[in-house]
């Protein structure tokens, strides 16, 4: 899939997935722009490691709605457009029902919220609109499987992930005309330094066995996923939400 000079900004751009993403958009040709929030050694390092020139970091907490605005500001100014856009960032904390009082349910589902499904609605309503300007492009959204399967001791991350797909597939309806399409990526468990405490710990060998392989996804993979529905070739399949989980979870 070939990329040759697209301007591609991914949010959490400089670890785990979204450290993969921004590599494999890099190879394919692409000047990446890379969002983080915080850990700037760490994306100084992704930055560098990334092939091809002409990339640049964007430090922004997108859980914030002004943020998100001068990302978007920053971002364009830098590059002068954005063909495709990532939304990869999330986060997710454990808050199973009988060991959270009200006060942390409620903290955890509102922060939940904010970046996992706000942010991802600010940006493409501020990316979206200069897309249709500019003759269109592509978004994909990086969801889960836990959207479909239920998260019982996080029900904040399963049920802002339901919203992004919901939210990802009504856009998707309303900005084809417009030569705006947008693609979700659903991942089971994958290969991360943020998931390797869970992997490495007592909870792993179930985890790898829940797919016929034996093993979680590559980050890769999910790279893989969201360029193929961010290429030119995938636009009819926009509205679709594409499962990397190995076969772990098989919705109907």
């Amino acid at each position: 899939m070939d990329f040759n000079d697209k301007t591609v900004l991914v949010t959490g751009g400089t670890r785990g997935i979204g450290a993969a993403i921004s590599r494999a958009f890099a190879e394919a040709g692409a000047k990446v722009a890379l969002n983080y929030r915080g850990d700037e050694s760490s994306a100084r390092k992704t930055l560098e490691e990334l092939p091809g020139s002409g990339h640049q970091l964007f430090k922004a907490d997108i859980g914030k709605a002004t943020e998100c605005q001068s990302l978007v500001e920053n971002v364009y100014h830098a590059f002068g457009k954005v063909e495709v856009l990532v939304n990869n960032a999330g986060i997710h904390e454990r808050h199973p029902l009988e060991r959270v009082d009200y006060e942390n349910w409620n903290r955890i589902f509102q922060e939940t919220f904010d970046v996992n499904l706000l942010a991802p609605a600010r940006l493409m309503y501020l990316v979206a609109s200069r897309m249709k300007a500019d003759g269109g492009g592509n978004i994909v959204n990086i969801s889960s499987r836990g959207a479909f399967r239920g998260e019982p001791d996080q029900p904040a991350y399963g049920a802002s992930k339901a919203g992004l797909n919901a939210l990802s597939q009504s856009l998707a309806q309303k900005l084809a005309p417009h030569g705006v399409f947008i693609g979700i990526v659903a991942p089971g468990f994958v290969e991360t330094d943020l998931a390797k405490e869970i992997l490495d710990g007592p909870e792993g060998p179930g985890i790898r066995q829940q797919s016929p392989f034996g093993r979680v996804a590559r980050p890769e993979e999910v790279a893989y996923a969201t360029m193929f529905l961010a290429s030119e070739k995938a636009r009819f399949s926009t509205g679709t939400i594409l499962d990397v989980n190995g076969a772990s979870y098989l919705r109907s």
